[in-house]
């Protein structure tokens, strides 16, 4: 397969995600090249023929902005600053998303704003394709000046320091520079500002969680498809009319994907004795519809900052203007992040809702979902299970974002905490596969009381590919073996 070029293209998210599944090269193409050159070509001539001090230039960093450096010494003062920022802490990120930090990173300096040399551009697309992945703390960063920390963890290969992951090894990057007879860089004016300021870590796990958020949402549809015949729900509240009423796009979609699952399910269209379903049933197009059309906003945000030059101070070659403004602030992605974290977070709070009641003894359903209820507990501890998870996501929902700490002495004393906010929501994705596996697990146990009614072809199939993992249980076993097949089944679904 082709390269994927980088040439100054507005990138759009669902390219990110092939190039990042595929595992595709990446190579920058000839406009971006002279965007680069001709952008450090600008600054070199600046910084030659002019005394004007310029932030992290040919001065100090955060509240040392007003110390003058030398010339002599800008080199030294670049290498200090990656050195000095590596201050990550707590466990290492996992490698997909420190790769998609390196690939929006070298997207942010291909637009030809930053200063940088081609030579560093191209370290990093060298050190991107041969997969030699530096080691990135999660902890470290304010989500302000950049993600400082992260970035610096992710940089310090270029100069010759730190460790990265290589063919499956944590090994000195010295080692595996040698291997391909590479010498670490010394980075020019500005470099190491225009690497360290920036919002690729914030931005990389957004991009990882609006990917897994999209497709589970669409798969939790199916699961709660399949938790509807379970209890025998009744069709009426997902009919087109009644949801077209309400205006919002979102709930007209999930009314329409959970009808079209459905179709041809003889459990979903026949006459039922109740009058009415609890709200996590009857109320799924609203609760799943407002979590689509908050991800479809975030989606438009995390694309735009994708395109964006997020590092500080800027280059404008054709105005002749160095800016030190604010666009490494994350309050952008802090916002989103959070409010992720909560619209995925409420798609695991109405599931658990749903599971509460399939074991509940009620419609014709034995308690807790077992034979011989008393002698064996079923499903009951499931439930708890997932309650507590739920629990723990509404913790996690304390937004990150309305949090600031005054720091560098002052000089930066708003900070956006957007790392926080999307480590934070890593953890609610993967607690909402959790969710979404037991609820999937409880549903398919609760479906068999209502055979030989069927439900529709795709709930069938899907229970006959679950099966082949996960058994109907007839006495009580050990649940937890279960419960996390049921997971790995829903994040591979």
């Amino acid at each position: 397969m082709k390269n994927f070029v980088i040439n100054g293209q507005h990138i759009s998210l669902k390219e990110i995600e092939k190039v990042i599944n595929s595992d595709l090269r990446i190579e920058l193409g000839k406009n971006a090249q002279n965007a680069i050159i001709d952008c450090r070509n600008y600054l070199e001539n600046k910084i030659a023929t002019s005394k004007e001090l310029h932030y992290g230039i040919n001065t100090g960093f955060g509240a040392l902005c007003n110390t003058a450096i030398s010339n002599e010494d800008l080199a030294k003062l670049q290498r200090n600053l990656v050195l000095s920022h590596a201050c990550g802490m707590g466990e290492f990120i996992p490698k997909r998303i420190v790769r998609l930090m390196m690939l929006l990173k070298i997207i942010s300096l291909s637009h030809g704003h930053s200063g940088i040399q081609k030579e560093t551009v191209d370290r990093l697309i060298f050190l991107y394709n041969e997969k030699i992945t530096p080691l990135v703390f999660e902890q470290g960063s304010l989500g302000a000046s950049g993600d400082l920390a992260p970035l610096a963890h992710l940089s310090l290969p270029l100069i010759g320091e730190g460790d990265v992951i290589f063919k499956e090894k944590r090994v000195s990057c010295i080692s595996v520079l040698k291997l391909y007879d590479k010498k670490p860089l010394v980075l020019g004016a500005k470099e190491g500002l225009a690497l360290l300021n920036g919002t690729q870590f914030m931005c990389a796990f957004a991009i990882d969680c609006i990917i897994k958020s999209n497709k589970l949402w669409h798969n939790w549809n199916k699961i709660a498809s399949l938790s509807l015949d379970a209890y025998a729900c009744k069709s009426e509240s997902f009919l087109p009319h009644p949801n077209e009423i309400r205006k919002q796009s979102g709930q007209i979609q999930t009314a329409k994907e959970i009808s079209s699952i459905l179709k041809g399910s003889d459990l979903f269209t026949n006459k039922k004795e109740h009058v009415q379903d609890p709200y996590s049933f009857r109320c799924i197009p609203q609760v799943h519809g407002a979590t689509k059309d908050s991800l479809n906003h975030f989606a438009t945000i995390i694309e735009n900052e994708i395109n964006a030059v997020t590092d500080n101070p800027t280059i404008f070659v054709e105005q002749d203007q160095i800016i030190s403004g604010g666009n490494f602030h994350g309050q952008p992605l802090a916002l989103i992040l959070d409010f992720m974290a909560i619209s995925m977070a409420e798609m695991g709070n109405i599931s658990e809702r749903r599971i509460f009641k399939l074991i509940s003894g009620t419609r014709n359903l034995p308690p807790f979902l077992i034979s011989n209820p008393g002698l064996n507990s079923g499903f009951m501890i499931s439930q708890y299970t997932c309650a507590s998870i739920v629990s723990q996501n509404k913790q996690l929902c304390t937004p990150a974002s309305i949090d600031s700490i005054d720091s560098s002495n002052g000089q930066e004393d708003h900070v956006s905490m957007g790392a926080n906010a999307a480590t934070k929501l890593f953890k609610v994705i993967d607690n909402c596969h959790t969710i979404a596996g037991i609820e999937l697990f409880i549903a398919a146990q609760a479906i068999e009381y209502r055979r030989p009614e069927k439900s529709s072809t795709i709930i069938e199939d899907l229970l006959k590919d679950f099966r082949k993992l996960v058994p109907i249980v007839e006495e009580d076993v050990l649940m937890a073996s279960l419960q996390r097949k049921a997971k790995s089944f829903v994040e591979k679904l």
